[in-house]
């Protein structure tokens, strides 16, 4: 009721709260009897009873386009983790990284699992191999992930050459062209339209 600041319960009508309650020493055994039970069947199932665990799946990709010598961001994506405990680590050519590199907490999916994000600044360089590690505390596998710059970009000198090679190659269809036209519009006598015959 917002006029007068008071809460005024929505619930339908309810049926009453029954007058004769458990006495406190009924409840206090039911208690014990739930712990006692609990306790019981936690030291059956224990050991018999698989954990559940998801497999994680990793994926590394740049922040921006990748480029030779440029400064960038490497990313690993791991998904699908569950239960929320999982070590992420780095390596260059094979050799530990840890210079820089964050993790990101914990991110519930919708499918009951959940994500981290682990980030690595670089500067790519040719024939670099990146790896992210994933291990699980108790367990003997890893997952493991690779990134290697993949098509670099061409440096400048090469952009360059090709640049003046278009160039040079179109100025020279050009004037092929014009020469083209030039013969296709010789007349009968071998002149061109308004131009004097020159030696064939």
């Amino acid at each position: 009721d917002s006029p007068r600041s008071r809460w005024t319960p929505r619930l339908p009508d309810l049926p009453p709260w029954p007058l004769a309650l458990e006495p406190p020493a009924e409840l206090l055994l039911d208690a014990t009897l739930c712990q006692d039970l609990r306790r019981e069947l936690t030291e059956l199932a224990t050991g018999k009873l698989p954990e559940s665990k998801g497999v994680p799946v990793a994926d590394i990709f740049p922040v921006r386009p990748a480029a030779l010598g440029e400064p960038n961001t490497l990313v690993c994506m791991v998904a699908n983790i569950f239960p929320p405990a999982v070590e992420i680590s780095w390596q260059l050519d094979g050799a530990p990284v840890t210079e820089g590199v964050t993790h990101t907490h914990y991110t519930p999916t919708p499918d009951l699992a959940f994500v981290r994000f682990s980030y690595l600044p670089v500067t790519p360089a040719a024939g670099d191999i990146y790896t992210c590690i994933i291990t699980r505390e108790g367990d003997n596998t890893s997952v493991i992930a690779y990134w290697v710059l993949q098509n670099p970009d061409p440096s400048e000198v090469l952009e360059t050459a090709l640049c003046g090679a278009a160039m040079a190659l179109g100025i020279l269809l050009g004037l092929l062209g014009i020469a083209m036209i030039l013969v296709a519009r010789r007349n009968a006598h071998g002149t061109v339209q308004g131009v004097p015959p020159v030696g064939w």
